[in-house]
Formats: structure tokens, sequence, C-alpha cells
């Protein structure tokens, strides 16, 4: 282990407490994975925004130099060896830029051993969820993170080996204990040894996916671990949408004693630059703490006097709707970004769904990147065409007229259907008709299902479900309606034009391929519907656990065994940004070949 010593001279210190002062930045910024070249140069750019501020110390989030979640190219050594490479190049080249003297916490793919592909792999060694320590043109400490989630959306078990020891650096007096994510969430681990160690700050680097009423879970849990600890605690998340999932930021600090000092926007980068007296380190206690061992090292780095405090920062938390819709604008903007696409395309029917879809596309990419179709039959209604027209001029965005019955009319001709199989028809053809103005014209195909529909397998293969994203994959009917209501009152609220006539709000929602067919004469009311498949998916209630909460005993058999019988669907459906605690795909997965039914 390496140990130098701080010097004693020249520090930045509170004269008020005597306690030294330690400006820290936390880059809350968006990262792609697999684009090592592009987030080392992201990197590169925010740690000069840090210096510029004044900052000592200035933090990134989890694996920022490969993005995350990376999944299976853990198991590539070509990716491991590129991130492990691209980390020490950074570290020489913000040296060589005048930035060595900032020391820079970044995330990245570590690996001691190869992978685990096989029985015969060692336990102890492989890939590593690691962060390093980056301070005068080298990598001076590194730290293995030693909670690996294996649960919801995470597969860590899978990919890493838990780190076993604690680092902690002495920087400008001041010790600091390093963490990664999963780290802060359960008790125990390096945060108890941090306690144990007595160190004044635990630097917390994140990926931590957003889910509705997350933000109000990470304050009383930044609490606890600082507690735990005994010392400040820094949190930085990433943001920005990674296919399914989306990173909301909500990076802040927190006092020993549980005072927020400051807290970062949701959503959006940010450099969030926090001044912070803390204890002097009088401590040199190593060796094994706890249920992990204890690695110290002190830096050759004093902490330059401040010319003025930084001002504090507590950004407002948004209401949840606003949060929600944020939360699918910025997860489709960047799945658009990120893979390559210049525009949208997608069925416009006047319906609740597609208009919501419109409008979050229209405010994640600009009305000119957005296509919207028409596609009457002959059972469409005038009200729908008519409500797709206004919600096109409402928007500005690019809106076509396809009538698809003479394509219907054609298959009919080819083939004698009646019934189901002719209401299916039309989905395809629609379906069709998108994908083909995708290959053509370049656009995505984004598919408007919501979560009830999947849910209940209410939508056709290859037809309405056809598409390569869905920005509503995860939000249920009644959740849609509110959206919308919520996005129209905003834009009131600013004076802007209501961007969902209210008559795609109220109508009886209807898939329109049949006559006088309504969603209800196939489903129950949405309401009572939702609150079954609330409890079915996201809270994994059985039957009786159902029944006894209130509902139908008949209305939750026949929900659950639809829900059941879809699973080979929702198998097939798009990605879609996850917003709730338990989305279809990463988080919930379930085998399609299944005879089990609750209540038998």
């Amino acid at each position: 282990m390496v140990s130098r010593r701080t010097p004693r001279t020249a520090r930045s210190q509170n004269r008020m407490t005597g306690m030294p002062t330690l400006r820290i930045a936390l880059a809350q910024v968006n990262s792609t994975v697999g684009d090592i070249v592009g987030n080392t140069a992201t990197v590169h750019g925010w740690v000069r925004r840090a210096a510029e501020k004044g900052a000592h110390l200035v933090a990134f989030p989890e694996m920022m130099i490969t993005g995350y979640p990376v999944e299976d190219l853990t198991f590539r050594e070509s990716f491991v060896t590129a991130s492990r490479n691209h980390l020490e190049r950074l570290a020489a080249d913000l040296d060589q830029d005048g930035l060595g003297g900032i020391a820079a916490v970044v995330g990245y793919l570590d690996a001691d051993g190869p992978a685990r592909l096989g029985a015969d792999a060692a336990a102890e060694h492989g890939p590593r969820d690691a962060l390093a320590l980056l301070l005068g043109g080298r990598v001076v400490a590194r730290y293995y993170k030693h909670h690996l989630p294996n649960y919801g959306v995470f597969d860590e078990d899978r990919y890493f080996v838990a780190g076993d020891t604690l680092q902690i650096v002495r920087l400008g007096g001041v010790d600091i204990a390093l963490t990664v994510c999963e780290d802060i969430w359960q008790p125990g681990g390096p945060f108890a040894v941090a306690g144990q160690a007595g160190v004044g700050l635990v630097v917390s680097i994140n990926a931590s996916p957003y889910e509705l009423n997350k933000d109000d879970v990470r304050l009383p849990l930044v609490r606890r671990r600082g507690a735990e600890a005994g010392a400040a605690v820094a949190y930085v998340n990433m943001v920005g949408g990674q296919d399914e999932l989306v990173f909301d930021g909500d990076s802040m600090v927190v006092a020993a004693d549980g005072t927020l000092i400051s807290r970062a926007s949701q959503f959006g980068e940010q450099l969030l630059v926090t001044d912070l007296d803390l204890p002097e380190a009088d401590s040199d206690r190593a060796g094994d703490l706890g249920e992990m061992k204890v690695a110290r090292l002190s830096l050759d780095l004093s902490l330059s006097a401040l010319a003025e405090p930084a001002p504090a920062l507590i950004t407002d938390r948004l209401g949840d709707d606003e949060e929600v819709w944020t939360a699918l604008v910025v997860g489709l903007r960047d799945y658009v970004r990120k893979n390559g696409f210049r525009s949208v395309v997608f069925g416009l029917s006047g319906g609740i769904d597609s208009a919501v879809v419109a409008a979050i596309s229209v405010d994640a990419l600009g009305a000119d990147r957005v296509v919207g179709v028409s596609m009457p039959s002959g059972y469409s209604s005038d009200h729908s065409r008519d409500d797709a027209a206004d919600l096109a001029r409402r928007t500005g965005l690019d809106y076509r007229v396809e009538p698809i019955q003479g394509m219907v009319d054609a298959y009919l001709g080819q083939l004698k259907l009646d019934g189901l199989a002719v209401e299916n028809l039309q989905a395809r053809v629609r379906g069709v008709l998108l994908m083909a103005l995708s290959n053509q014209e370049g656009h995505l195909v984004l598919t408007t299902g919501n979560k009830s529909e999947l849910a209940v397998g209410y939508s056709t293969l290859y037809g309405d479900s056809v598409g390569g994203y869905n920005p509503i994959k995860d939000v249920w009917k009644t959740r849609v309606w509110q959206l919308a209501r919520w996005r129209n009152a905003a834009a009131a609220a600013r004076g802007e034009v209501e961007p969902i006539p209210a008559n795609s709000i109220e109508k009886p929602p209807s898939a329109e391929l049949r006559p006088g067919q309504l969603d209800t004469d196939s489903l129950p009311d949405y309401p009572v519907l939702d609150a079954v498949l609330t409890g079915y998916v996201d809270g994994d209630q059985g039957r009786d656990d159902l029944v006894s909460a209130g509902h139908d005993p008949i209305l939750v058999d026949r929900v659950l065994r639809m829900v059941d019988v879809a699973e080979y669907k929702r198998r097939q459906s798009a990605p879609g940004t996850k917003i709730s605690f338990k989305a279809f795909g990463r988080d919930r997965r379930l085998p399609i070949t299944n005879r089990f039914r609750e209540g038998l």
C-alpha cells in the first residue's frame, strides 16, 4: 500500500470551526454504454468545470467510463481492457491538461481475473464494478463494489465479484471512504466499516435507475447511512436513458447529523458544488474492521484556500406527474439519440394513448422530428380522424393520412376471414404501413400500447404492437389519462396551447376495429382493472390477497387468467421506459410455458 503524508501547509480551513473545508463537486452527467471514448471525454470536460469552480474533489457516477449497465459486455476481455486503458490514459491526459491537481473519483469496469463462465472459475477473482481515484496523472487508488444487487433490474452477481476492502484516502487532512451504489442501499458493510474507521466523509457513486417516488426514498436512505458511518455523505447519481432504464440524478450532500446541505435537479446534467467543513483525521486504524478489510492512502494534496463560499443549492423536487412525464421524455430522447435515429413515426388514431405518445415525442425531439400517421379503416369514426388532425395542429408534428380500407379489402379478396381475424388484419395492415415508412424514411417506429393493455394481452401481435420502442409501456391506462390532463394544465399555466385535444381525453376508449366497439366490451373499466393489475403485477399478490383486498373474485379470476396467458405477447413487445417498481421485461420475468394458475 502506498502512503504519502499530506503537508500541513496552506489548506482551506473554516475560521469559525477550525475544521478543514473540502469543496466537493458532484458531476451528475449522462454516459452511454459502450462509448468509452465519448464517456472519457465527458469526464475530462466536467473535471475542467469542477476545477474552474475551485473544487478539491470531483466525483462521477458508477461505471462512468463504460456506461451502465454493461450486461454481457462484461464477459468480453477486449471491453474490460478498453475500460482500464482509457482510465489510465484519462489520468495522464488530465495531468497534461493542467488538471492533475484535482482528485477525481471515476467509475469504470475492472477485472482481476477472467469472467466466471464455468464451474472451474475462481470465485474470488473476476470482473469488478470499480471506482478509481485519479490524481497527479495516475490512478492512485481503486475500490471494488462490495454489495452486488441481484433483484429487480439488477443481475450483478451474474457479472461481478464483490470487493472485500474499503478504500480510505486522506485528502487535506480529511479521511474519505469511497463506495459504489448498492453499498449505500444495504446496512452494514462499507458504511459500518467507515464508521469504525472514523472517516469524515463517504463518497457514494451511483447508477440508480428511476422509478416513481424514488427521490422520496433516497434522502432518508442517505441519512441512515450517514448516521451509520457517523460521517457526511456525498451521493452522486447519473442522468439519462439507457434502453428501458432512465436515471434521474437527484445527487445530494448530507451532513453527518442528517442535515441536507445541497441537492441537484432531477433528470438534467449538473455540477453540484458544495463546501464541507469536515473533522480532521485522527485515526490510522486499518486491517480488518467488521466484515471488510481497510486500506488507507494518504495523498500529497493540500486543500487550496477558497476565495468565497460556494452558494448552497437545494433544488425542489418535481411533482409526481411532472416527474413521470420528464422520465418518459428523457427515456425516449436518449433512446433515439443514442441509437442514431433521426425521427419517430407512429399511428395517430385520435385516442388517448397515441395522443400522449405524440406529446411526449414532441417534447423529447421537437415537432419537426415526429411523424404521426392517421390510418383510418371503414370503422374509424369521424371524431377520431378529427381528434388526430386537431392534435397535429396543436403540436405542429408532421401529419399524414393513409387510409387502409383498400389494402384490407385486398387481403379479404385473397382470404375469407371474419370476426377477430378481420379486426387483427386491420391492425396488422397498419403495422405494415408504419414499418414501410420506417424503411423508406429512416424513422424509429413507436408503439403506443399502455401497461394495462400489455398486461392483459389487449393488442395484436405484429399489428398495434409493432415498433422499436414504446414510451408508455410501463404506464397504467389510468395514469395515461392523468398525465394527459397534467400536460395540458402545465401548458395552460405557461400560456401555451394545450397539446392534447380534450375529446381524446374524455371520450370512451375504443380500438375501432368493428362497429360501435369499446374497450369495455372486452375489459373491465380501467380504474377497476388497474387496481387488480397493480396488485398482481407490481405487488406480486396472489388471488387470495386480491380477494381479501376487496376485489370481486370472479373479476380477479378473469383478469389473472388474461395476464397469465399473454406472457408470450409481452416477451415479443418493444422495450419502453421503466417508471414503476416492477416493469414488464427486465423486472418481471416469467416462463411463457407455465401451467400454474392462482387459486387452483
